[in-house]
């Protein structure tokens, strides 16, 4: 039975993962996501995923069967992909530029097999739509400091969930990893997904 282990800092990923039973080691990649420039954004959080997947797969003392699961997730809005918030101003730039629209929420996913060296990678999309918020909540929601720490500035998990009207796709993807998506990668490198259940 494979070892999962997470190449990622994001405690949304690991939640997420432990609630479809699933319970990885946790090894944080750090990095660095500046050099990977001007590409487009579904793009962009694929090869961030592979650049985290490839920097914790080939570190010592991982499980031999391990499987190594990279991801990365940016928000497309416009066009351009928006990451985490430079700063709380940026934040609110950002709420103020997204409120009463719809953006799309790439994750990308690299899994890694040890065993085998066999990899396979992918992006899910899901389009997010934001509630018309005012001024005033948006002040409050960056003040509480959660959208400073992830990907487009806000979280459907959390106490941004109320800000978020309805998305297109998968709930998970947007949370930071796509489970049906995962459960594909899984089985194309051969494994069965129960086998990963740590219940």
């Amino acid at each position: 039975m494979p070892t999962l282990v997470l190449a990622s800092a994001s405690p949304a990923r690991l939640a997420t993962l432990r609630g479809a039973g699933l319970d990885p080691q946790v090894v944080v990649s750090g990095v660095d996501e500046s050099q990977v420039r001007d590409v487009p954004p579904a793009e962009l959080a694929l090869r961030l995923a592979e650049l985290k997947c490839g920097a914790v797969a080939g570190r010592d003392g991982l499980p031999a069967d391990a499987l190594v699961l990279g991801c990365d997730s940016v928000l497309e809005l416009d066009g351009t992909a928006l990451g985490k918030p430079d700063d709380a101003d940026d934040a609110v730039r950002r709420w103020q530029s997204m409120r009463g629209r719809s953006g799309v929420l790439h994750t990308g996913h690299c899994l890694h097999d040890r065993a085998n060296g066999h990899q396979v990678a992918a992006t899910a999309s899901t389009t997010v739509h934001f509630a018309d918020v005012t001024d005033a909540e948006i002040a409050a929601y960056v003040a509480t400091g959660e959208p400073l720490h992830v990907a487009g500035a806000f979280t459907v998990d959390g106490l941004g969930g109320g800000f978020v009207t309805s998305i297109e796709g998968d709930h998970h993807n947007v949370v930071g990893v796509s489970l049906p998506l995962l459960r594909g990668m899984v089985r194309e490198l051969g494994h069965a997904w129960t086998d990963l259940w740590a219940c």
